[in-house]
């Protein structure tokens, strides 16, 4: 086992920016020694170093360490003085000056007894291992001077990069750069991964996923904990003790019945897929309800899906007397209308659990008083960035896409799965979850409905909502890999 291995975390919690301040400065009132879990940190950092440069007698090349004003480079100082005493040709880079370190970083500053430069960018090109030490998952703005022109040199670089703590650059929560951005083929980090390693694409930034190293410094886990437990990578440890299984006495309608409004032309293959996945994932029955002029088509090109005559909103909604109805789905190729808008809101009103998607998102997008009656249901919506941004005006998507979710959530009071490359699952009690396994080969007509016909048949099981959305959104990922 190398020693990356042993510090390689399997957590799926993950820290907002705000969470790591608040945990250092509880550590601080703790009285916990500072200089110990620099010590640690910097320690860690050389470790994974070492682990790719092999026997420093064998290394020909030179290190590099890029140091800035606060603690993360502290930390760069600590790595570079572990690589020099093993042995290796370390060079200590400050584009600040030695002036612009203070309290601890100046403290290792003055445990460092090899060579400090200032900013050179034809050193940069000459290293063969680059540490990114400038600054942490703290940095709310974009790098400028010499510290931008050190990130842009080192990118340039065809030497291994490495970044502490999180790419100088990159914005540690929502994982978009704020500028200039160091580019990093691995990256570690202390107690949890943040939530901009794992969102893309900070995400491709720190290196991918499987080269986000999490070191164990000595933070208490209690401190740990309290600091964390809100936002979390997606991951079956999330969601597994909510999966429904079979038993031998289990009647078909002990795993729900699922309603599906039909869609209409050019786009009646959207709800059959909705209600394929949602039989597939488990539902005891599924009911497609279609059009009078839909329902000779519908009813011939499905099987096991039951296709019932609808002729009216009115008509749709006296389904739901039959109370084994347990679960609904609209939007899949339903047409953007006030009717199906009308349709969302009657459905509200009868007390059974509710997935919107696709079409009936972009219908209620004019109508925020439909978010009223979601207070009293129990609803999930699924929309892409465009439905997203219809729903949920001014909440700066583009800006920070974790945050844009978790408002959405508690401002609608439904689960909110805002799909894409990192897909966030977010509940309205603050509760956040990032996938991270979804494939390219999702970007496709169809994928969507696929994905709110897995809520839905979860949740006609019993699952919980915001359990539901992320154990859909992992198996549609793990499916299409």
């Amino acid at each position: 086992m190398t020693k990356s291995d042993d510090i390689r975390s399997l957590d799926h919690r993950l820290m907002l920016p705000s969470e790591a301040a608040a945990q250092d400065k509880a550590a601080e009132d703790a009285g916990i020694d500072l200089v110990q879990l620099m010590e640690a940190a910097g320690r860690a950092v050389a470790d994974v170093v070492n682990d790719h440069c092999g026997d420093p007698r064998d290394f020909r090349g030179d290190i590099l360490v890029l140091i800035g004003p606060g603690n993360n480079g502290g930390d760069g100082l600590v790595a570079a003085r572990c690589l020099h005493d093993w042995g290796y040709r370390v060079r200590a880079m400050i584009p600040g000056g030695k002036d612009s370190l203070k309290g601890l970083p100046g403290k290792m500053l003055t445990l460092w007894h090899g060579e400090s430069v200032s900013f050179d960018p034809l050193l940069l090109t000459s290293a063969s291992v680059i540490i990114d030490a400038l600054f942490g998952v703290g940095l709310d703005r974009a790098l400028e001077g010499d510290y931008a022109d050190a990130v842009e040199a080192a990118n340039r670089s065809d030497a291994l990069r490495i970044a502490v703590d999180i790419p100088s650059g990159l914005n540690g929560e929502s994982g978009e750069p704020l500028g200039p951005c160091f580019q990093a083929d691995a990256t570690v980090t202390f107690c949890t991964r943040k939530s901009g390693h794992v969102i893309a694409p900070g995400r491709f930034l720190s290196g991918g996923l499987n080269s986000v190293f999490v070191a164990d410094i000595g933070m208490p886990e209690k401190i740990v904990a309290a600091h964390s437990g809100t936002v979390f990578e997606n991951d079956p440890r999330l969601w597994s003790g909510y999966v429904p299984h079979t038993g031998p006495h289990m009647h078909k309608y002990d795993r729900g019945h699922t309603l599906v409004l039909g869609g209409k032309e050019p786009a009646l293959g959207a709800c059959r897929l909705s209600a394929l996945a949602a039989l597939r994932i488990g539902a005891g029955l599924v009911t497609l309800a279609a059009s009078p002029e839909t329902y000779a088509i519908q009813s011939m090109a499905l099987t096991e899906i039951m296709v019932r005559r609808y002729d009216s909103n009115f008509g749709f909604v006296g389904m739901l007397a039959d109370q084994r109805i347990n679960t609904v789905l609209i939007g899949p190729g339903s047409g953007v209308s006030e009717k199906t808008a009308d349709l969302v809101h009657d459905v509200l009103t009868k007390g059974r659990r509710v997935v919107l998607d696709a079409d009936s998102l972009t219908s209620i997008a004019s109508r925020p008083q439909t978010f009223d009656a979601f207070r009293d249901s129990d609803v999930v919506m699924t929309p892409h960035d465009g439905e997203f941004r219809r729903l949920f005006k001014g909440l700066g998507l583009r800006k920070n896409r974790l945050k844009a979710a978790r408002d959405a959530a508690q401002k609608s009071g439904a689960v909110i799965a805002l799909k894409g490359v990192s897909t966030i699952i977010a509940a309205p009690d603050g509760r956040a979850a990032i996938s991270t396994n979804a494939p390219a080969t999702l970007a496709t007509a169809g994928s969507g409905d696929v994905l709110a016909g897995l809520v839905t048949g979860l949740l006609a099981q019993g699952m919980p909502s915001f359990e539901a959305a992320c154990a859909a959104v992992w198996i549609h990922g793990e499916a299409a890999a």
